[in-house]
């Protein structure tokens, strides 16, 4: 039985995450470049000043640990910031900058990522009567025919976001994200996890 390759697949539309990706754009940080901006969310105007270099480097290094904090952990202990409940925890030393701009947005911050996870339930629930397994054992079957062989043992992570437009984007080693339309939508979804799970199996 142990040499049956596993897969194993997350889903959700995980708070911290839904939670960094709020104060990415409430703060105007632009990294990463190719991650499209949040809907029901105003953007910053295009006047407004730019981030510092030192408060970009310090969310990107906040936005890794989110993500996958198993592969980013930090070399200092970490500390809750007030206003966030459990849901961000920045490195005791070397964050300060974003510390401190990141403290007024905590209740917008907040209730944005409890909204859109909410969402994300009733709306998963009605789009996949409850199966959202389906979608991926559909997807490796697939992959399995058209490779003649079995999927290897892999790990993925999804995260299903409400980003202004539709598509499918690496955000870590083992993560990606997918606008929430494209999730619902079964064939566009099937057609973009598919190349994702075929780099993975």
């Amino acid at each position: 039985m142990s040499d049956k390759p596993q897969w194993l697949i997350r889903e959700d539309a995980g708070v911290p995450v839904l939670i960094a990706l709020a104060l990415r754009q409430m703060l105007g940080i632009r990294v990463p470049d190719d991650l499209p901006a949040l809907r029901d969310l105003p953007v910053r105007a295009p006047d407004a000043a730019d981030a510092t270099p030192a408060l970009e480097e310090q969310w990107r290094e906040y936005w890794d640990m989110t993500v996958e904090p198993r592969a980013h952990p930090s070399d200092v202990p970490l500390e809750l910031i007030d206003g966030f409940d459990t849901l961000v925890a920045l490195p005791a030393t070397g964050a300060d900058e974003l510390r401190e701009a990141i403290a007024p947005l905590a209740p917008s911050a907040l209730q944005y990522a409890q909204k859109a996870r909410g969402r994300y339930f009733d709306t998963m629930k009605t789009a996949t009567g409850g199966g959202a397994y389906r979608a991926y054992a559909s997807a490796i079957a697939e992959f399995e025919r058209e490779v003649g062989r079995r999927a290897h043992s892999f790990e993925l992570n999804v995260q299903v976001l409400p980003f202004s437009q539709r598509g499918i984007w690496w955000i870590g080693a083992l993560t990606v994200a997918v606008t929430d339309g494209m999730r619902r939508d079964v064939v566009a979804f099937d057609a973009a996890i598919r190349p994702i799970i075929g780099e993975l199996a």
